[in-house]
């Protein structure tokens, strides 16, 4: 399989509905990026009937054997002891090796976070990967993390959430310049924990020094008001916001569809409003925002939802390919050295 463009090691047997969506996922993505070539890990015998049927996908793989996989059950201590023989540690295996430019996995996420962090590292500079996020707004998309990897941070690792946050942002949503908000109580300098208003400090003394605007805080409505592209906060407060948002889209989304059955005037009404709901649909559809990414790692790591079909699972896939083709762990690297080599090593703990 000669190499002509980014190369995505898959964990094939990774997820609910696992191999059949990642192969069909893999498809889609072929179609979306030619250039781009894969690795699928797992059971030959299982994968080779499925990647037969496209043509187009036979060209593009290349099917390596995994013994074993990592259920959803599999606590991450289990999945270091055990896990090497498994698909998610042998596509993570192929990162590390520079045989792909990305890993992408649906599979147990915890699991996936201890096997990436062991297996990849961090880098120089940076303490603790973070999970980040795209997500729709009213201005478009933004950028959150941490999505749960981290439940409790100090005022380092939100200062070095905001710049790998930046960086992704740069990478994929093309934003030169991201503005940056920490997620807090209140906008009030005088609000929020010690942390929060650490990083807070360090990030408007340092703010010309960095690849991103600091905004200041920011509050929970603000992150579906798109006030900023990249919204900073630790793992608990990330995940809960996070998981509110998904619910509230589906409560907003069940509630439309009774309204539209109330009566037959309302079931009428629908017959004009659906092309507006459609393309609200369309917006807001989960899948499109599918692929959460380890930040802060040596080597990058694409979390797809378990439950995702294909075209989420290819929509994962783009994200890993965007981040390669933009170059983000040179970025980050590049941008670490720098801001050592500039002296914030020793205004911060952890630079």
């Amino acid at each position: 399989m000669a190499a002509k463009g980014p190369i995505i090691a898959l964990d094939a047997m990774g997820g609910d509905n696992a191999p059949g969506i990642v192969v069909g996922g893999a498809a889609i993505a072929r179609e979306r990026f030619p250039e781009a070539r894969f690795l699928l890990f797992g059971d030959p015998a299982v994968l080779e009937p499925l990647v037969a049927k496209d043509k187009l996908l036979m060209e593009a793989v290349e099917i390596r054997e995994a013994a074993d996989s990592i259920s959803a059950d599999t606590k991450p201590s289990q999945a270091l002891r055990n896990g090497r023989d498994s698909s998610m540690w042998q596509a993570l295996n192929a990162v590390r090796e520079r045989e792909a430019d990305a890993a992408v996995s649906a599979g147990n996420t915890g699991a996936l976070m201890a096997i990436s962090k062991f297996v990849l590292r961090t880098p120089i500079g940076v303490d603790r990967p973070a999970m980040a996020s795209i997500m729709p707004t009213a201005n478009g998309e933004s950028v959150m993390l941490d999505l749960g990897a981290n439940l409790e941070c100090d005022a380092d690792n939100l200062f070095q959430f905001a710049i790998l946050g930046a960086l992704f942002a740069r990478s994929t949503l093309a934003i030169e310049r991201p503005s940056v908000g920490l997620l807090n109580v209140g906008a009030e300098e005088l609000k929020g924990s010690d942390a929060i208003k650490g990083a807070a400090q360090n990030l408007r003394l340092h703010e010309g020094d960095l690849p991103l605007s600091f905004y200041g805080f920011i509050e929970g409505d603000d992150i579906s008001a798109g006030v900023v592209d990249v919204v900073v906060t630790d793992g608990f407060s990330g995940n809960v916001a996070l998981k509110t948002a998904e619910g509230v889209a589906k409560l907003v989304s069940e509630f439309t569809r009774r309204a539209f059955k109330a009566s037959p005037m309302a079931a009428l009404g629908y017959l004009f409003a659906r092309p507006a709901l459609r393309r609200l649909s369309t917006h807001l559809d989960p899948r499109k925002y599918n692929g959460a990414v380890f930040l802060g790692l040596n080597g990058i790591a694409v979390k797809s939802h378990g439950g995702s079909d294909a075209v989420g699972f290819a929509n994962a896939v783009g994200v890993a390919v965007d981040m390669a083709r933009h170059g983000f762990l040179e970025n980050v690297r590049t941008e670490f050295e720098r801001l050592q080599a500039d002296g914030l090593e020793d205004k911060t703990a952890s630079l």
